[in-house]
């Protein structure tokens, strides 16, 4: 079941003129960001946003996978969610996003964020270290069914132990795209364990270093038939 979602509403004023640096930073001047808004058979149109609305759906339990109601001059409600944004480098302040109108009675794909629950046994008790590979994992669903993340119960998980995508929670209402033996989690050996193994191929210091010195002992066959 989807978690539930605060239900924010977006107004986005259409944007005109020369859509250029100038432009873009006369738009964040007066206050706003400039956006676009696409999707749903409809034409793209630039408009403008509040960043403040846009950061508090950014920084909100469903992130940018919320779905919210986008209002904007010259055609009706729309329900929306952003699908890209830009920060300043430095700052941190958004730039430029991107929006994108929702069907809800159509499937969509999303990546959604996997969180680790528990303390592993590998962990715990065997000094093991634990890796999670994938932060995120991209599913399918209805808009409605999006959750805000997945959890995953890494308790049991051994050293060696590993999740992979066919152990995360599955349910009728979305389908995972990846591989289902892509790897999403695991517990390694400890670092000071892995260090002390033997590599398997690799020759004896002590017998390298013989070798060394037996062939600088060995007498040169060519050099003792000229003095003859």
């Amino acid at each position: 079941m989807a978690d539930k979602k605060t239900i924010q509403a977006v107004v986005a004023t259409p944007r005109t003129g020369t859509f250029n640096k100038n432009h873009a930073r006369r738009v964040r001047v007066s206050g706003l960001i400039p956006a676009v808004v696409y999707g749903a058979g409809q034409p793209s149109v630039a408009v403008t946003v509040d960043p403040k609305v846009i950061t508090k759906i950014l920084y909100s339990e469903s992130g940018h996978n919320t779905i919210f109601d986008l209002t904007m001059e010259g055609s009706g409600p729309a329900k929306a969610m952003i699908v890209d944004w830009q920060n300043e480098p430095i700052k941190g302040k958004l730039l430029h996003i991107d929006l994108k109108r929702i069907a809800m009675d159509k499937m969509m794909r999303v990546s959604v964020p996997v969180q680790l629950v528990g303390t592993s046994t590998g962990v715990r008790a065997q000094g093991g270290v634990m890796n999670q590979v994938m932060h995120e994992v991209e599913i399918e669903c209805l808009p409605t069914n999006i959750p805000s993340h997945i959890d995953v119960d890494v308790t049991n998980l051994e050293v060696n132990g590993y999740i992979h995508i066919s152990d995360l929670p599955h349910n009728e209402t979305m389908k995972f795209i990846g591989e289902e033996n892509a790897v999403v989690a695991h517990v390694a050996v400890p670092r000071e364990e892995a260090e002390t193994e033997p590599v398997a191929g690799a020759a004896e210091p002590e017998v390298v270093k013989k070798g060394k010195q037996d062939a600088a002992a060995a007498p040169d066959a060519g050099a003792g038939e000229k003095k003859k």
